[in-house]
């Protein structure tokens, strides 16, 4: 179903997606999350694990779904300097939400910098993954897809690291040899980075599954059952594909390994599909609404999220109390299951963070990033 010539089945996927992230980015005390709201340790895969490459598949479909049309009328300068542009904001506005996390209110040297990120790496994903839509058919994005899967299972698995063959733990594989030497560990999330520079190639592929997941989206040649029995099988078979693949190279956010990108594209199809048969098959679609309202200006929620969130963690109100530990203190102190009140002040930030984009929307304000 399509609204001011957007699809709404999209943008509920969306809202649904930066929701999450804000939710299990804020919890009332990291002490205390039900488990399926934590990433894996290292190997293995949670329902929080799937949120990020959800994101990153809706940027793949949001670009086929903006440049389609323009690719086939032509491409000018001016896209391209779009595609910079939005690149270069992205990468600036991760950069700020690191400044904040070493020193108030910024990092007092660059050297305390953490310089991988959540918008950075999407914003490297966009614009190669918009670079290579506008410059390659489809046969050629499926050729990509399948060798980047390949090729990364080779040089993590195949070339040596550290005097032998890897062993893929956090500090025994390659892209954390390579972040290691090039960003160093001063640069780095700790021992490794999870939105490190190799493990960026992978997460370009979850894109690309993206864009080609959007050509049978536009299909005007499909009814929409057609594309429900297309989006489930394709989901099916992703999903058999990467468990099968786990064998030998595991499910791992950090090194987004090649499985990965599979089972978690697999998991987008069929999500993405259920979303698309209540609003398209059955014309259902009141229930997203919400979620509609919270992807209209997703970046800048969750930017906003990130931001707020750090600011709380250090402003202090008294006795070295943080604005963050407050609140949370006297929620805790009501409800005393630990668990139960860290979960209840996330979903209050989701809360507040909603309202900011329903007056956004109300008031016709979307920011583009």
């Amino acid at each position: 179903m399509k609204t001011s010539n957007r699809i709404v089945s999209v943008d509920i996927f969306r809202g649904l997606t930066v929701a999450a992230m804000i939710l299990v980015n804020n919890p009332g005390s990291w002490g205390h999350v039900y488990s399926p709201l934590l990433h894996a340790e290292w190997h293995g895969l949670t329902p929080t694990d799937l949120i990020f490459p959800f994101f990153l598949f809706i940027v793949g479909m949001s670009i086929t779904l903006a440049y389609t049309r323009r690719k086939k009328e032509g491409i000018d300068s001016a896209v391209y300097k779009k595609i910079v542009s939005r690149t270069c904001k992205l990468i600036i506005l991760g950069l700020i939400l690191a400044a904040f996390t070493v020193h108030f209110p910024f990092v007092k040297t660059f050297s305390d910098l953490r310089l991988p990120g959540v918008l950075q790496r999407i914003g490297l994903v966009f614009f190669v993954a918009s670079i290579l839509f506008l410059n390659i058919n489809w046969k050629g994005l499926l050729v990509i897809f399948i060798g980047i899967l390949i090729g990364y299972w080779y040089v993590m698995t195949q070339i040596p690291v550290n005097g032998g063959l890897p062993m893929l733990t956090e500090e025994s594989n390659l892209a954390t040899v390579i972040d290691t030497n090039i960003l160093t560990r001063s640069h780095m999330w700790k021992v490794y980075d999870p939105e490190g520079i190799l493990s960026t190639v992978p997460a370009i592929a979850t894109s690309i599954f993206g864009m080609l997941f959007g050509k049978v989206l536009i299909n005007n040649h499909k009814s929409s059952n057609e594309k429900l029995v297309f989006f489930v099988v394709i989901g099916t078979v992703a999903l058999i594909l990467g468990y099968i693949f786990s064998l030998n190279f595991p499910l791992n956010k950090s090194l987004w390994t090649s499985s990965f990108v599979l089972v978690t594209g697999g998991w987008a199809c069929l999500i993405y599909a259920l979303i698309f048969y209540m609003t398209d098959v059955l014309k259902k679609d009141k229930w997203g609404v919400p979620a509609i309202i919270f992807g209209s200006n997703a970046i800048t929620v969750f930017f906003l999220s990130g931001l707020i969130g750090r600011l709380f963690g250090m402003i202090e109100i008294k006795d070295n109390v943080s604005v963050h530990s407050f609140l949370y203190n006297n929620l805790s102190s009501i409800i005393t299951n630990l668990k139960l009140s860290s979960l209840i002040y996330a979903m209050g930030v989701i809360a507040f963070y909603y309202l900011v984009a329903l007056i956004l929307y109300k008031r016709k304000i979307f920011i583009k990033v």
